[in-house]
């Protein structure tokens, strides 16, 4: 019987630490994680979808939230009526607006510039969410209080 005692015990130890190992792993990997994405868009929208599809593809969570009042959405948001386009998200503090590819929005979370946010204005074709065609390439503004600037060209989803 002392035996048995013993054997489980050392299972239970094991057990312990098998567990404990897993709850530090998910912490760290809750810390790695990137900041949930909210996307405004018009229901009537496909490319919207599309666009989503490649944030989640990139390791993003995303909510999507459709109203028929994106401009609303965009004034409410500070988005400049030069830099708007089919949707806006808020991703980690900042306001993303339009086809703006995952890597420049990891780039800017990395380096997390005083800034509003990432704009992508019109819809270039080939850009996240408008495949097809011949790819344009197309210029990522940063913008806010000061200003606006390319914060990368692109083309499709790769800066060039």
């Amino acid at each position: 019987m002392v035996g048995k005692i013993r054997v489980l015990d050392r299972r239970h130890v094991l057990g312990f630490i098998g567990a404990g190992a897993l709850v530090g792993l998910s912490r760290v990997a809750r810390a790695d994680r990137l900041p949930h994405a909210i996307v405004f868009r018009d229901p009537s929208c496909g490319c919207c979808h599309e666009w989503v599809e490649h944030l989640r593809a990139n390791g993003f969570e995303a909510t999507v939230r459709d109203t028929p009042r994106m401009t609303a959405v965009k004034a409410q948001l500070g988005v400049p009526r030069s830099l708007a386009s089919c949707h806006t998200a808020e991703i980690g503090g900042y306001v993303i607006e339009g086809h703006v590819p995952a890597e420049a929005i990891k780039r800017l979370l990395a380096e997390k510039p005083a800034a509003r946010g990432l704009a992508v204005p019109g819809m270039p074709v080939g850009s996240p969410g408008m495949e097809g065609g011949t790819p344009e390439t197309y210029d990522v503004i940063l913008f806010g209080d000061g200003g606006e600037r390319s914060y990368g060209r692109y083309r499709e989803d790769k800066a060039v």
